[in-house]
């Protein structure tokens, strides 16, 4: 039997199976992209306003926020989902696969809202006996730059201030019934990069008359795979991946320029500053070697998600209470994720909850067409959703 079967779920969660399941199906069905979350945002501030949640208006363009008061004067828990889909084709057989063409819930953000909007719901239900407020925030342009920015920016960290900030990441890597949490640096901060080579162009049959722009940039790929393992103390941890490359018009042309784009990944920012330094260097210096030109052009969309250790061991034990220790990880990734902005302002704790079972044959991974899991965890999340927030008014 899935380890969900085995967790206990008050009733009121129970209660809640069947919208719950249904909402994250209807967002699912009609995902929306970066900063243009509309249909979605319409569908989150009418449920929010159905419950009587307070302060309920639209944030950063096309996010929600909301606060649950509760009868007694306290501590304020901000908890996030974010709400935006992929560029990506659906390939699932799901009967609520998206109708939308080339546009897919890939990354489970369908499943975080529908968790937030139930736990928003048991919380309203139950404000009077809550000791402080809860503030959700809907947040869109995750997968973009800038949503956590906006919602900042609107006002989500004041009135009431916000003591601590929480959240969750389906994860399809994950059994059902388990979390991932850490410690310290959980997911790494981003930085796209560009690197543009300029040769000169001509005919195929004459390389001897041109710089060919392809063969500069295949000496640049090959000679970036040391910035990590040559440049970076080995016990530090650190990613560069160059993931596109274009160049050239034809086969018997030579190309004058060629294109590269790609990610860095790092912890701390000592480590992104040393890999750019190197990456530019070797850019450089191989483009220097065949008579070429470069440009370098990078940007870093938001800083590294760092759990505070305390509220970090707080989930974990709670964790541990409910999901029992052997279903407990503690696994950094390099993956990136702007929860980590919202953590920067205050403490806070965001996790991995498990939500793969290959009994049912769902196993599927992140930002793929055919992504898929099983929606035991929607309930479980509440609850442990609860738990955790019930335990941060309580301090």
């Amino acid at each position: 039997m899935p380890r969900s079967s085995r967790l206990h779920l008050r009733p009121d969660v129970q209660a809640l199976r069947e919208r719950v399941l249904s909402t994250r199906r209807d967002f699912h069905q009609h995902p929306e992209l970066s900063w243009h979350e509309q249909r979605t945002q319409g569908v989150i501030l009418e449920r929010l306003r159905s419950l009587g949640v307070a302060e309920v208006r639209p944030i950063a363009r096309t996010g929600v926020t909301g606060l649950v008061k509760g009868g007694q004067p306290g501590r304020c828990v901000l908890w996030r989902a974010d709400m935006d889909a992929l560029p990506v084709p659906e390939k699932s057989s799901l009967s609520f696969a998206s109708q939308q063409e080339n546009v897919m819930h890939a990354c489970g953000h369908d499943a975080h809202m529908a968790i937030g909007l139930g736990l928003a719901e048991v919380l309203q239900q139950r404000r009077e006996d809550l000791a402080g407020s809860v503030r959700f925030v809907f947040q869109p342009a995750e997968e973009a730059a800038g949503g956590a920015q906006a919602c900042i920016a609107d006002g989500v960290l004041d009135s009431p201030h916000v003591d601590v900030a929480l959240g969750l990441h389906i994860s399809a890597d994950i059994p059902l019934g388990a979390i991932n949490v850490a410690p310290g640096p959980f997911f790494a901060a981003p930085t796209a990069f560009r690197i543009t080579i300029e040769g000169r162009g001509g005919h195929a049959a004459a390389p001897h008359q041109s710089i060919d722009a392809v063969v500069v940039a295949a000496y640049v790929i090959t000679a970036l795979q040391t910035v990590v393992s040559r440049s970076m103390p080995p016990a530090e941890t650190a990613v560069l991946t160059v993931g596109k490359i274009a160049g050239g018009y034809r086969g018997n042309v030579i190309a004058e320029s060629a294109t590269m784009t790609g990610t860095i990944r790092s912890y701390t920012d000592a480590v992104r500053e040393t890999m750019l330094r190197r990456t530019e260097e070797i850019v450089a210096g191989v483009c220097a070697s065949f008579g070429a030109t470069y440009e370098f052009d990078h940007q870093t969309s938001c800083p590294p998600l760092v759990n505070d250790p305390g509220v970090a061991e707080f989930v974990r034990a709670a964790g541990i209470q409910y999901f029992g220790e052997a279903n407990i990880l503690a696994a950094p990734t390099m993956g990136a994720e702007d929860m980590g902005v919202f953590l920067e302002k205050r403490p806070g704790c965001y996790f991995w909850l498990g939500a793969r079972n290959e009994r049912k044959g769902i196993a599927g991974r992140h930002h793929d067409p055919a992504f898929v899991i099983d929606e035991d965890a929607l309930l479980a999340g509440v609850e442990f959703g609860l738990r955790l927030i019930e335990g941060q008014l309580a301090r």
